[in-house]
C-alpha cells in the first residue's frame, strides 16, 4: 500500500516566527534536539512508513535544506524507483514563486500526472511529531474515503486557524468540519496537524477549482481543506491510537516562535520526555559528522569539565565548563570556567573563558568572547540581543560581539 502513494512533503514556509534562526534557513531546517533539522521528523516517518517516492517542496532559502537532504537522505535507490528529491518552484506555468502550501501544489501538477501513485500524501514539513502513515493509509482505504486527514485532541486555543472536526470514539470517522472553534464535550478539540491524504484522481479534480492563493504562506488547513471537506468524502483519522508500529507519545509540536522552540527544547529534558527519540525501531535518522565522542576534561585552572542533565552531541568538548539543563550541537566547546544554563547551542558555537549564558539560544559558529553574560540582565539583553515575549536570548548566525 505505501508504494502506492506519492508523498509531498510542503518544506516552503519561511518561519518568521523562528526569526532570526531562520535569517539563514527555512523553518523546515532549523536545527532541533541537538542533531536533527526539523524536517528530519515528517522524513523519519515516511521512511519506517514504507514510503519511497518523496517529494520536498522547497522555495525560501533552501540551501541548508537541499544540502541536508542530500547529506542524510541519500539513502534510497532511484534504480528501484525510490527517491527524495527537492523541488522548488518550476515556474512551468509562469514566472511566480510559491504563493502558499496549495499554489505549490498546483504548480507542481504535472509531478502528479505523471506519476503512477493512486493516492497523495500531502504533508507540512516544519512540524515535530512522530507518526505511523502506514497505518493511516491502510484506515484511508478501508473507509473508502476521497481524503483523510489526521487529527489530535488538543484545546482549541493552542491552534488558531485550524479546522476542528467532530468525532465519534471511532479512529476513523465522518466528521463536520467547521471553524468556528467550538469544543468537543470535554473541553477540547479534534484538530487537523499537516497531515492530508487525498485519492490522486480526487486530488487532481480538485486541483482545477482551488485558488491559487495569495501572498502569505498560509497553513493548508484554511480555506482549501475546509472547501474540500465541503464537496467530498473526508473522514479523519485519530493521532496516536493504538494502531501503527510508533509509541502512541501523541506529542506534536508545531514551533511557530522563538518561545514554542525552545519550550519543546527544553522538554526534551524532562525525565520522562513528551517526545520519545529513543525508540530503537522508530530512528529518526539526521546527517551527523564523523566527530569524535563528546567529552568533558579539566580546564587550564585544574577545573572539572561537568555536566548535569543535558544532551550532548557529538564532538562537544567541556574543558573546565559547566553545563547544567542544555542541549549542545556537534563541535560545541565550553572553555575554562563557562557557565552554560538552560541553553541550546547549535554547531560549533564556542563559549570562552569564564563566560556565563543563561536562557539563550545561540545559532551555529558564533565565538561568545570570554567573561560575556547573557540571559543574566534583560535590561542589557534587550539592547543588545533579539529577546523573545518570554525572555529567551536568540544569538544569530554571524554575530559579533
Amino acid at each position: 500500500m505505501p508504494r502506492e502513494t506519492l508523498t509531498l512533503v510542503i518544506a516552503t514556509g519561511h518561519g518568521s516566527g523562528l526569526e532570526p534562526l531562520t535569517r539563514h534557513r527555512n523553518k523546515a531546517a532549523v536545527p532541533f534536539g541537538g542533531i536533527f533539522r526539523i524536517i528530519d521528523f515528517s522524513l523519519a516517518n515516511c521512511l519506517h512508513s514504507g514510503l519511497r517516492q518523496v517529494l520536498v517542496l522547497t522555495q525560501y532559502k533552501s540551501h541548508a535544506l537541499q544540502k541536508h537532504l542530500r547529506d542524510g537522505w541519500s539513502l534510497y535507490n532511484p534504480e528501484i524507483g525510490e527517491y527524495i528529491t527537492p523541488v522548488p518552484p518550476q515556474m512551468r506555468h509562469g514566472s511566480d514563486w510559491y504563493a502558499g502550501p496549495f499554489d505549490a501544489i498546483c504548480q507542481n501538477r504535472y509531478l502528479l500526472e505523471r506519476s503512477a501513485a493512486r493516492r497523495v500524501l500531502i504533508l507540512e514539513g516544519d512540524l515535530i511529531y512522530r507518526m505511523d502513515y502506514a497505518e493511516m493509509i491502510r484506515a484511508h482505504q478501508e473507509s473508502g474515503a476521497a481524503v483523510t486527514l489526521a487529527v489530535r485532541e488538543a484545546p482549541m486555543e493552542q491552534a488558531p486557524g485550524q479546522i476542528a472536526l467532530s468525532l465519534s470514539e471511532e479512529d476513523l470517522v465522518m466528521p463536520a468540519p467547521r471553524q468556528d472553534g467550538l469544543p468537543a464535550e470535554n473541553g477540547s478539540a479534534q484538530l487537523t496537524m499537516g497531515v492530508y491524504l487525498f485519492e490522486m484522481d480526487y486530488l487532481l479534480a480538485e486541483l482545477t477549482r482551488l485558488s491559487i492563493g495569495d501572498e502569505d504562506d498560509n497553513p493548508l488547513d484554511t480555506d482549501e481543506i475546509d472547501r474540500l471537506a465541503a464537496t467530498g468524502r473526508v473522514f479523519g483519522y485519530r493521532f496516536g491510537g493504538e494502531r501503527g508500529r510508533v509509541t502512541p507519545d501523541r506529542y506534536w509540536c508545531d514551533p511557530v516562535s522563538i518561545d514554542a522552540y525552545y519550550q519543546a527544547t527544553m522538554a526534551l529534558l524532562r525525565s520522562e520526555a513528551p517526545l520519545d527519540l529513543y525508540q530503537s525501531n522508530w530512528t529518526i535518522y539526521t546527517y551527523q559528522g564523523q566527530y569524535p565522542p563528546a567529552r568533558t576534561v579539566p580546564g587550564p585552572s585544574g577545573t572539572e569539565g561537568i555536566f548535569v542533565n543535558s544532551m550532548l552531541a557529538a564532538g562537544v568538548l567541556i574543558s573546565g565548563g559547566g553545563v547544567n539543563h542544555s542541549v549542545l550541537s556537534p563541535r560545541v566547546r565550553v572553555r575554562d570556567g563557562a557557565i552554560v544554563e538552560e541553553a541550546v547551542l547549535f554547531d560549533g558555537v564556542e563559549v570562552g573563558e569564564g563566560a556565563h549564558l543563561r536562557g539563550c539560544i545561540i545559532d551555529k559558529e558564533v565565538v561568545v568572547p570570554r567573561g560575556t553574560q547573557i540571559g543574566l540582565d534583560p535590561k542589557a539583553d534587550r539592547e543588545r540581543y533579539s529577546v523573545s515575549p518570554q525572555g529567551v536570548v536568540v544569538i544569530p548566525k554571524d554575530y559579533r560581539f
